[in-house]
């Protein structure tokens, strides 16, 4: 007969490791499930943002580029804090998480991470490529196209690009 002195103990966890939920954890409240969702949708509203700062600058104002890249990098930052903050009041409360709380930090993150790049290069290079813009719409032959081309071209490596 084994005496309890002969059996090893189990490690005990940490105060600081992460216990995930049991899985007969209690769905998330569904205020927790709406804030995921809110997250989904604005991650989702940043890439648009990101395609849309490109469609402004390539339709021709790429001073506007600068403002719809900027509110893109808001809406992403707001989106990540919010499934963030989701699944950390879910985790309090010892239920599970919601179940898009994931999905929209990954695509939060990536949303603010390529606006937070692009919001310098477009602020740097909007002088130049609105002075291209103007350049081209007056340019009516080829050879005129090519000379915005080589213009921009020209100012751009000036500026280390």
């Amino acid at each position: 007969m084994s005496t309890p002195s002969d059996r090893p103990t189990p490690p005990r966890p940490s105060a600081y490791s992460r216990q995930p939920p049991s899985p007969s954890a209690q769905p998330a409240d569904p205020a927790l499930q709406q804030r995921a969702w809110a997250a989904v949708l604005l991650a989702l509203i940043s890439l648009f943002g990101l395609v849309g700062a490109f469609i402004v600058v390539t339709g021709g104002n790429p001073d506007r580029s600068r403002y719809v890249d900027g509110v893109a990098v808001v809406i992403a930052a707001t989106a990540v804090w919010l499934s963030v903050t989701s699944m950390s009041r879910a985790r309090r409360a010892g239920s599970a998480r919601p179940r898009v709380a994931i999905a929209a930090t990954v695509i939060g993150v990536i949303g603010l991470v390529f606006t937070a790049l692009l919001l310098p290069t477009f602020v740097a290079y909007s002088p130049q490529l609105s002075q291209y813009f103007r350049c081209m719409s007056a340019a009516t032959t080829t050879s005129a196209q090519q000379a915005c081309r080589q213009q921009l071209e020209n100012q751009v490596s000036v500026l280390g690009g």
